[in-house]
């Protein structure tokens, strides 16, 4: 499933062809949206914004499209008229004249109005988006000591996304190691100065990620490993799908979990107990 990150950057990409530009038709694979088609075309598009993993595309007339990728959902950004060779299904369709913005395979579609957005099932309770330019450390912090997370396991903490949206599995991994926090433990059994670094590690680690379109590892330890010829897939990650291969700060052999059926990677040194 693509985390908020990866998120953000569609909602850039879709920005960029869509905003303030004049509509030329809107298409919805669901009928009970098509009544919707020709008020929208009608408008103007002012704002596309991520919600975590979800995305709102914002009209003049109060009106959004509210769409969740899940985890198949994927955007394309086309020329007008164009369309990818793919196997997926098509379920939104958004066109200018030059460009076209095109949603395949998500199935979580809807209109809302600007007043529902504060009362919609997904996004009226989420956490604060560690994306999010507003969010600061110290309120992250203060969301690892209050009483209805602080006995959580981390593990499962981390994924949800009433606690913080944006975050998912690689990020949770990431996180943990750069925070040098094991996932065994609960924020209760962190010492302050570990919550403080969960705190930074959450949002360090995801705007790191959106800026490099994916790469949470450090950047100076990314140009060191591209320089003796690592490929991507070797530098990306910190820890994240790295088992049985050396941390890069200790050299101790990654070890790889199994939580709730999601992959959990650490390194049983830079975390201990």
């Amino acid at each position: 499933m693509p985390e908020g990150p990866e998120i953000k950057q569609a909602a850039d990409a879709v920005a960029r062809a869509i905003v303030q530009k004049p509509l030329i038709n809107i298409s919805f694979a669901f009928e009970r949206l098509q009544p919707y088609e020709d008020i929208l075309a009608k408008e103007q598009i002012w704002a596309v914004q991520a919600k975590g993993k979800a995305m709102l595309i914002r009209f003049q007339n109060q009106l959004n499209i509210y769409s969740h990728n899940q985890l198949y959902g994927k955007w394309y950004i086309k020329k007008a008229n164009a369309y990818p060779v793919t196997n997926r299904q098509l379920r939104l369709a958004i066109h200018t004249q030059k460009q076209a913005a095109l949603l395949y395979s998500a199935s979580d579609i809807d209109v809302i109005t600007d007043e529902q957005i504060a009362s919609h099932p997904f996004l009226s309770r989420l956490g604060p988006d560690v994306l999010d330019d507003a969010t600061t450390v110290e309120q992250v912090q203060a969301r690892f000591l209050e009483k209805r997370f602080y006995r959580r396991g981390l593990i499962s903490l981390l994924l949800d996304q009433g606690f913080l949206c944006g975050l998912g599995n690689y990020l949770r991994s990431e996180v943990l190691f750069v925070a040098k926090v094991n996932p065994a433990l609960r924020p209760i059994d962190c010492t302050a100065e570990q919550i403080l670094a969960l705190a930074n590690g959450a949002i360090a680690v995801s705007r790191r990620s959106y800026v490099t379109k994916g790469i949470t590892n450090d950047l100076a330890m990314v140009a060191q490993l591209k320089q003796q010829g690592y490929g991507r897939q070797q530098y990306r990650f910190y820890v994240f799908n790295r088992d049985g291969k050396p941390c890069y700060r200790c050299g101790t052999e990654i070890v790889k979990d199994i939580a709730g059926g999601r992959r959990i990677y650490y390194c049983p040194y830079c975390q201990k107990r």
